[in-house]
C-alpha cells in the first residue's frame, strides 16, 4: 500500500511506499510548541520506502533522548511534513496529520506521558 503526505500548500510531498513500523504519539513540551497541539504523532518508515519530492527546509534540534533530530518542513507555507531522528537513522518520521487521512492506523505508543495535558484521555 502507499500512502502520500504533503504539505498544506501541496509544494512538498512524502510517498511512503509500504506501511508504517510504528505510529507514535508525542507528549513532550518540544512536540508541543513544534505543532502549536497539546501532542505530536509520527509514523515512522524504513527510509528506502519513503520518496521526497519538493523543496524543503530544515532545522535540527536536540532531543530528551539525547540524539538530535532534524526537521523538514516547507519554506513556503511552513509545515513540518517529516523527520529523521538520529537514534533511528535507517526511518522517517512523517506527522501524521500530513496524510489527511482520517482512515490512517491510530498511535500505537504514546511517549513522554509526564507533559501529557490532564484533559488528554489515555494517552490517545
Amino acid at each position: 500500500m502507499s500512502r502520500s503526505a504533503g504539505c498544506d500548500c501541496g509544494a512538498l510531498k512524502v510517498t511512503c511506499s509500504a506501511e508504517p513500523k510504528l505510529i507514535s504519539l508525542c507528549h513532550c513540551l518540544a512536540c508541543q510548541r513544534r505543532t502549536g497541539s497539546p501532542f505530536g504523532i509520527a509514523a515512522f518508515f524504513n527510509r528506502s520506502d519513503v520518496l521526497v519530492e519538493g523543496a524543503c527546509t530544515a532545522y535540527e534540534r536536540p532531543s530528551e533522548s539525547g540524539f538530535p533530530v532534524r526537521f523538514h518542513f516547507c519554506p513556503r507555507c511552513g509545515s513540518t511534513v517529516f523527520w529523521e531522528p538520529q537514534r533511528k537513522p535507517d526511518m522517517i518520521a512523517v506527522a501524521v496529520g500530513c496524510f489527511a487521512d482520517p482512515s490512517f492506523p491510530r498511535p500505537t505508543q504514546a511517549v513522554n506521558a509526564q507533559s501529557r495535558h490532564d484533559w488528554v484521555q489515555d494517552g490517545f
